[in-house]
């Protein structure tokens, strides 16, 4: 074995896809990406997610307690990397990156269209945000995109590298 550095923990232990999250606050929405969340629970199904405080949606979703997970395919990429790259202090993100913002049904937050699947959220816990910027989301309702079938994700492996979903393979489960 090799020492690893610490600070590349987070390199090999990423928990999931790569996602966009989105908020509206004062008529305004917004859109960032996010890869530091896991799932929690599965019913309700419950998401941790760490949002920056230093991120300009962190007081959006702080203050509303809503937003939307959108789970954007690998064909986005580009533009769920440029999304990332920017502030939505100083950007239109939607426009600028050509997203689409669909009403969602029960959190102000815009579902974004070109994503094959969106998840209303609303804080569920917030004890851990003061301290961690960790927010507990409960998924309110879920939507899929039938027309995208077989979507790849992406996966952050930091600093500019990503990976995107490989082969399935399907093992005996005793879980339901």
């Amino acid at each position: 074995m090799k020492n690893l550095p610490l600070a590349k923990v987070y390199q090999l232990l990423e928990p999931g896809p790569v996602v966009l999250l989105t908020t509206a606050r004062k008529g305004r929405a917004n859109v960032m990406t996010m890869s530091w969340h896991m799932m929690v629970e599965f019913e309700p199904p419950l998401v941790a997610c760490v949002v920056s405080n230093a991120d300009y949606s962190f007081a959006a979703l702080r203050a509303t307690k809503q937003c939307v997970i959108a789970i954007p395919a690998a064909h986005l990429a580009q533009k769920v990397v440029d999304v990332g790259n920017c502030s939505g202090r100083d950007v239109a993100k939607f426009e600028k990156f050509g997203l689409t913002p669909l009403k969602a049904a029960r959190v102000a937050a815009p579902l974004v269209a070109e994503c094959f699947a969106n998840f209303e959220c609303k804080v569920a816990d917030s004890r851990l945000v003061n301290k961690y910027n960790l927010f507990i989301l409960e998924v309110v309702q879920a939507w899929t995109d039938p027309g995208q079938r077989h979507p790849k994700t992406i996966h952050h492996h930091g600093y500019g590298k990503f990976v995107v979903d490989g082969e399935a393979i399907r093992l005996k489960s005793r879980m339901r």
